[in-house]
Parts: structure tokens; sequence; C-alpha cells
């Protein structure tokens, strides 16, 4: 125990515990609700340190925690050893560098790993629902009026405004008519709806049966004399 604490508190072990310290005390602090875990997203760019994809305060805590493990058994090492002065602080110098090291290390290999498992996928944007069929949900449509229910590609529906140029022919949409989003504005945060047949949709495509390769007929060969 004796060892253990005259490690902790000795070059460089000492300051990983101190940044340890410091870690536990905000987690506590996300615990209670009193700080947010992304808090510090904005401010630090970690996809130059090839971190990129998990938050920021996750990426510390893990390297001060693999730095403060790898620093202590470091320190314990040198202390065991015969060596002092200047080639004592070089190696705990190196055994500084060597934790920093080990936990970028450590750190590049767990979000590799996640990545791989929870791939980024775009979030969400109302963009996607351009060319998309829709149901007009109120009375009538028109030009600063309309509401539509259309569908996304995970089976979910939502409600967005709409609204209807004043067409030539004087067609109009009513509750429960087709139409077909065809633009976005994104001042007004409304879509820009057109009369629609669903007669005309020709749905999604209908893979081919797939059919047997044919096989080459066998020639027998003709027998002579």
């Amino acid at each position: 125990m004796q060892e253990f604490l005259s490690a902790a508190t000795s070059f460089p072990a000492v300051l990983f515990g101190a940044a340890l310290a410091v870690v536990v005390f905000f987690w506590l602090l996300v615990l209670a609700g009193a700080a947010d875990h992304h808090s510090f997203d904005g401010d630090i760019d970690t996809d130059l340190a090839g971190i990129g994809g998990v938050p920021v305060t996750v990426s510390v805590s893990v390297m001060v925690v693999v730095g403060w493990f790898a620093s202590l058994t470091g320190t314990v090492l040198l202390h065991r050893s015969d060596v002092t002065g200047l080639t004592r602080a070089a190696l705990a110098c190196a055994v500084l560098a060597g934790a920093l090291l080990l936990g970028w290390a450590v750190l590049r290999v767990l979000v590799r790993s996640f990545r791989r498992r929870f791939p980024d996928e775009p979030p969400p944007s109302r963009q996607d629902f351009l060319g998309r069929v829709c149901t007009i949900r109120t009375g009538s449509v028109s030009s600063d009026f309309g509401q539509a229910e259309v569908t996304a590609d995970d089976g979910s529906t939502a409600i967005v405004q709409v609204r209807l140029l004043a067409p030539a022919d004087g067609t109009a949409l009513a509750a429960g008519s087709a139409g077909l989003l065809y633009a976005y504005d994104d001042e007004g945060e409304f879509f820009w709806v057109s009369p629609y047949d669903r007669a005309l949709d020709p749905g999604p495509p209908t893979p081919r049966p797939r059919t047997a390769p044919r096989t080459p007929a066998r020639r027998t060969p003709r027998r002579t004399g």
C-alpha cells in the first residue's frame, strides 16, 4: 500500500491522478444532471486526431484512465530500479510520453471498433421527403395554407406544411387527395405540392424471377462403318 501511494503521488503518475479526479468529478455532475456529456463537442475537433465520432468527454476520460494506469505502472517500476539523478528524470519523462501515447492508441482502437459496429448515418432531413407522394389532410390547399401526411423510409408518417400554386386549369387539392412534394421552401418551412394521380405511380419495381441456366444438349457421335 505504501508503494502504491508513493507511486501515485510521484511524477508523472500524479499528473494523471489529478486529471482522473477531475474526470470523476465531471461524471458525477453528469449523473446529477448538472452537466452534459456533450458539453465540449463543439470546442475541439477530434477528427484531426483520428478519434472523431464519440463525445470529447468520453475520449478524454478513456485517455486519462488508460494513461493513469500506464503511468502508475511505469512509476512503480521506476521506483524499484536503482537509477537516480538525470537518468531517473529522463525515464520519468519517458513514462509520461509513453502513457500519453498508450492512452491515445487504446482510444483509437476503441473508436474504430465503435465506428464499425455503429456506422455514421446522416440525420433525417426534410429534404428526404422531396419527390414523395403525400395525402392532403386539410380541407383544401392554397398558396398560404395546407397540411399533408407523408411516409418516411422507415414507415413512420409525418404531417408537413404544404402550399399550392394556383394552377391554370383550376385544379384544387382537397382532403384525401394525393399530392407530389416537388420543392421545399427553407424560409417558410413548407413544401410546394402539385396534384398527383396515384394511377400513374408504377410502385416499387418487381424483381424478375430467376430462370435456371440452359444446359447445352449433348451430341451423340454418329457411328460409321
